[in-house]
């Protein structure tokens, strides 16, 4: 009988997590701007927890650029459990991270050949 409670209150608590995490999702849409974006973040994350999620984006983008998994753990000093974890994130062909970094690459890439930067 105990088991079933503990399931049920897994169940309950990731169901209101998710709820929980929709809203937050919701409101960050709504949000037009850098400088409102900004402030929510220093309002509802810690610095710590800011810095988790710059660690992380960076991550993301080094990897995209091809950076060597080692390469990325010794200069972030992270662990390759996350820098694995975003890698398979970006192989991903529903990846919406890839999605973003694929088009920000793609507008820097077009502003340089506008300006006759090419490396």
């Amino acid at each position: 009988m105990t088991i079933y409670c503990i399931l049920f209150l897994h169940i309950e608590t990731n169901e209101t997590t998710m709820a929980r995490s929709n809203d937050i999702v919701e409101i960050f849409t709504e949000i037009t701007d850098k400088k409102t974006m900004t402030r929510l973040f220093g309002e509802i994350f810690t610095p710590a927890e800011i810095q988790d999620v710059a660690l992380r984006w960076r991550l993301m983008k080094m990897l995209h650029e091809g950076i060597p998994q080692r390469e990325i753990a010794s200069r972030l000093g992270i662990s390759l459990c996350k820098i694995t974890r975003g890698s398979k994130i970006l192989k991903s062909q529903k990846s919406v991270s890839k999605k973003i970094l694929d088009k920000d690459k793609g507008v820097r890439y077009a502003s340089r050949k506008k300006t006759g930067a090419l490396t």
